[in-house]
């Protein structure tokens, strides 16, 4: 199995489950990783064959759009959506940070890391 990952994506988003959180909003970092076999892609060098890098942030990009109370929240979603969109990919691995999380401490952010595989068509 092949990887294709993206990594530092930063998006100024509204989420939080506090209400404050999600009127002043904040700014939020993706990494994704997705497995496939990209076999063919490199041998004939294809971009459709792989994962086109472009569509994989407009997907996550649309998905951090949408308002969410948890991290874990975004991260689902995105696993789900990118499975939607990319029939080739096997696995994923995608992290959700929040930057300066409230929690009345000093913290640069708060991450969380969600690992789905395909499963006879769907996300699990």
């Amino acid at each position: 199995m092949d990887i294709v990952s993206l990594e530092g994506l930063e998006f100024f988003a509204y989420h939080g489950y506090y209400r404050e959180e999600q009127k002043v909003g904040n700014k939020y970092a993706v990494d994704i990783k997705v497995i496939a076999d990209f076999h063919q892609a490199a041998k004939d060098d294809s971009l459709a064959e792989t994962v086109n890098y472009e569509l994989l942030y407009k997907v996550i990009e649309a998905e951090m759009k949408i308002r969410s109370r948890l991290l874990e929240n975004i991260g689902e979603r995105i696993a789900h959506a990118v499975f939607d969109t990319f029939e080739q990919i096997e696995k994923i691995e995608v992290s959700v940070s929040k930057f300066n999380p409230p929690i009345g401490g000093v913290c640069t952010r708060a991450k969380i890391t969600i690992k789905r595989d395909r499963i006879r068509g769907k996300a699990h």
